[in-house]
């Protein structure tokens, strides 16, 4: 039986809020100084400004971090200890306006699923938060995309068209794009690439969304191959 299927990014996309990232860059402080700090806090500004060459806010604490620095090692305690503090008071973090009842509605015509390169700690709580652990059909933590998305496009476009949802070109939709799946941009970078759909927030999308959940069934997508782009750009 054919469905549609929605594969949503997490950080960026449903999880909003400068809190995990400002407990990121606080972690780094006892391990490789208050300067590190610092500098990443200057460059999650730089990149919310817009027009910097980080690929998302992570990116920009990391690239900092190594610039005045900090280790790799440092980086990825760090970045743990962030996320077991995720979605508490430590780290907080908000939905896009309006999302719980804008999944509700979409789980009504769709597949919704959770795939981000996040680890599992803190991931249920988040959800919690957020307030869509009910409608979730499937959560995929620790994917390793790029590379990683690609078998869980795959799979689902196996049962019909599906759409994926991201801030971050190079790893949320270029993936997706190649095997023949629709996609939507979220936020203030540019795509390589022709997209679907996007908007700054993923709230400016809920309405194109929901169309392209509820459009007639068509026959099953056959792959793309590399350089073609499915869609309408916008």
């Amino acid at each position: 039986m054919q469905r549609r299927t929605v594969v949503f990014d997490f950080d960026g996309t449903l999880a909003l809020g400068r809190g995990p990232l400002d407990a990121y860059a606080a972690s780094l402080g006892p391990l490789a100084g208050e300067d590190v700090v610092t500098a990443c806090q200057e460059a999650i500004g730089l990149f919310d400004a817009g027009g910097t060459r980080f690929k998302d806010a992570y990116d920009a604490v990391r690239v900092a971090a190594l610039e005045h620095g900090a280790t790799d090692d440092q980086l990825s305690a760090a970045y743990l200890h962030s996320r077991e503090l995720l979605a508490t008071g430590a780290a907080p973090i908000h939905a896009p306006d309006g999302l719980v009842d804008f999944m509700a509605e979409l789980a009504r015509s769709a597949v919704c699923v959770l795939a981000t390169n996040a680890p599992e700690v803190g991931i249920d709580r988040a959800l919690s938060v957020l307030g869509v652990t009910d409608v979730l059909a499937g959560v995929h933590c620790a994917v390793g995309k790029p590379a990683g998305l690609g078998p869980i496009i795959a799979a689902h476009l196996a049962h019909g068209p599906t759409l994926a949802v991201g801030d971050i070109w190079e790893n949320d939709l270029a993936p997706a794009q190649l095997l023949g799946a629709d996609t939507a941009l979220v936020g203030v970078t540019d795509p390589a690439g022709t997209v679907t759909m996007r908007g700054a927030t993923l709230t400016d999308l809920y309405d194109d969304i929901l169309t392209w959940a509820t459009q007639p069934r068509t026959p099953t997508p056959v792959p793309l191959s590399a350089g073609q782009a499915p869609g309408r750009a916008l």
